[in-house]
């Protein structure tokens, strides 16, 4: 997703005036305070060139590339700034002890030369009811430090609540509020009211692995730091096939995937509470400031506090353009390092899959996707080591149950773009 050195700092030189261009490249610092501050430079000239553009008398077709070459700074610069955040946060994590050094000095033995031992057998054999099974569990420390670099990347997993169980499923009871009530006298009878019915809802789960490699030369020599090495493999996979799933997955062998749940969506019937509602964009094919509007007031204030706007990066870059009434832009950078654009005064989130500006497309969500949306994980990832498929290589067999669904619709809105007439 991300723009490479040199295509950043092409669009940066001739997106902007000499002053500007002069300023830092977005990958050239890790300082968020800097890049933030290269942010506010950047779209302030953005609007300057977009209202020039949108003042000309006929479309200047250099103007319009120069307005899309500053958009796309903006979102590398915002891009930027989440990364050096997430590896601040990542380096702070890394000074926590290890909970059970024995345990992890014993399964790093594990890793060198599949040695195994008492202890690895007696911890794998209390976190699973299935006799037999393959692999043995990582340490808790390791398991921590993959969960929290996933929820930096797979940005469902952020926002989202998060429930760990140690058995085969999870399930929660909705029920239909349907009771009833009514005002009565001192002495006046009391007719039995309406009384509320339960309903189970399923979240089962899915079983996501990885499967790095590496030679057994290279883990005899001790060339390779194995927990960071691995931890680095099974978050980049896990966290892409993850990112699918909550959002599109079709509930086999995954999760059910938030999209789903939309109006007209495979899994619109599966909550006892309906589907998540949709709100029209107001044109056809197009995104519009009325549209994004009417989503964001479309949600319950009981939701407004923590809600987001979700959207992907080409939809962010169409709704920079956007204007009120009074020619204000409804999108606003940020100006303090950690808080979110604004777009209308919502925050923003960018969101990798989210489906792109089209007809009939969910091209925004809008709401408290903690609320929202569940995700369960089984607690321990696994970890087999494979020495014979392969040779000369190891491959590390690593694997995660998890499952996700709606557990509450009334929580999140859609913005569905209109098909043409």
């Amino acid at each position: 997703m991300m723009k490479t050195t040199a295509l950043l700092a092409s669009a940066a030189a001739l997106a902007m005036p000499s002053a500007v261009a002069a300023a830092p490249r977005a990958d050239a610092t890790q300082n968020p305070n800097e890049l933030l501050a290269q942010l506010t430079t950047a779209f302030e000239e953005f609007r300057s060139k977009n209202d020039e553009h949108l003042a000309a008398k006929v479309d200047d077709v250099v103007l319009r590339e120069h307005v899309d070459r500053i958009n796309d700074t903006i979102a590398n610069l915002e891009e930027s700034i989440d990364r050096a955040l997430a590896q601040q946060a990542a380096a702070a994590g890394q000074e926590r002890p290890l909970r059970d050094a024995e345990y992890t000095a014993e399964f790093e033995a594990y890793f060198q030369g599949g040695v195994t031992s008492a202890r690895l057998e007696e911890v794998k054999a209390t976190a699973t009811k299935t006799d037999g099974e393959g692999g043995y569990l990582a340490p808790v420390e390791w398991d921590r430090t993959i969960t929290d670099q996933l929820k930096q990347i797979s940005l469902i997993r952020q926002y989202a609540s998060v429930q760990r169980i140690s058995g085969a499923g999870f399930s929660k009871v909705f029920n239909n509020r349907s009771i009833g009530s009514g005002w009565v006298g001192e002495e006046a009878a009391r007719p039995e009211t309406g009384t509320p019915t339960l309903t189970s809802l399923q979240f089962p789960l899915g079983e996501i692995y990885a499967n790095p490699a590496a030679t057994q030369g290279l883990l005899d020599d001790a060339e390779v730091d194995v927990e960071a090495w691995l931890a680095s493999e099974v978050e980049t996979e896990f966290a892409r096939q993850e990112g699918i799933a909550f959002l599109s997955g079709d509930g086999s062998n995954k999760p059910h995937g938030l999209l789903g749940y939309v109006t007209g969506g495979a899994h619109e019937s599966r909550h006892p509470w309906g589907a998540i509602e949709t709100v029209s964009s107001g044109a056809a094919s197009a995104l519009t400031g009325d549209g994004l509007i009417d989503l964001i007031y479309e949600l319950p204030e009981e939701f407004e506090a923590n809600a987001r706007l979700f959207v992907n990066r080409d939809t962010a870059r169409r709704a920079r353009k956007l204007k009120d009434g009074q020619g204000n832009y409804l999108w606003q950078p940020s100006y303090q390092a950690g808080e979110p654009a604004t777009l209308g005064g919502a925050p923003v989130v960018h969101m990798p899959g989210m489906p792109t500006v089209a007809a009939n497309a969910i091209a925004a969500l809008y709401g408290d996707m903690r609320e929202c949306y569940q995700v369960i994980d089984r607690i321990g990832i696994r970890v087999l080591r494979d020495p014979y498929t392969n040779k000369p290589y190891v491959h590390f067999y690593t694997t995660k149950r998890v499952g996700g669904g709606v557990k509450n619709p009334e929580a999140m809105k859609a913005l569905k773009i209109e098909t043409g007439s």
